[in-house]
């Protein structure tokens, strides 16, 4: 008979993956809403805003960022996201990385550390989608101070990365 040990050694597999929230993720480009992509008017940017149907983006996460060579100032990402507040469930500065990034954060911070108290726990390398590094970084603050040993990989082959002592 064949022995499953992985499954017997109590180890606990954890897929970053499986933490993203499902929902629609978009990027919303401030270059969109200025002249030819480059000067923003502030009378014109914010006609743009008040133009813009933001309820497309409803119970979804936005990124939102600027792909153009102007100068932009800080108020006019707090306007894009004003507008976005009552649709969108969260926004953050910067692509879909960032944003996969700080959902990733968010649902790391809700883990409940008790659930992994003296465990050996394995953070997966190869899941279903990439990983921002953001999130391996996020994953071993908030576990290492409760678990057993902390690797990465897979139950089959891992890199040890914390192990309290004895």
């Amino acid at each position: 008979m064949i022995e499953n040990r992985v499954a017997k050694s109590g180890i606990i597999t954890l897929d970053l993956s499986d933490l993203i929230p499902s929902g629609n993720q978009y990027v919303v480009d401030i270059k969109d809403f200025i002249q030819d992509g480059l000067i923003l008017r502030e009378k014109d940017f914010r006609l743009r805003i008040k133009e813009k149907n933001w309820s497309e983006f409803q119970g979804g996460f936005v990124a939102v960022t600027n792909s153009s060579d102007g100068i932009i100032p800080l108020w006019a990402y707090m306007l894009i996201s004003s507008a976005l507040q009552p649709y969108s469930s969260l926004v953050v500065r910067g692509n879909k990385s960032h944003l996969k990034g700080a959902l990733l954060r968010r649902s790391i911070e809700a883990i409940n550390e008790s659930d992994y108290l003296d465990k050996r726990v394995v953070i997966k390398g190869c899941g279903k989608e990439s990983i921002p590094e953001s999130a391996y970084i996020a994953i071993t603050q908030k576990l290492q101070p409760v678990v057993k040993s902390l690797m990465f990989g897979e139950a089959c082959s891992t890199v040890p990365v914390y192990k309290k002592s004895s």
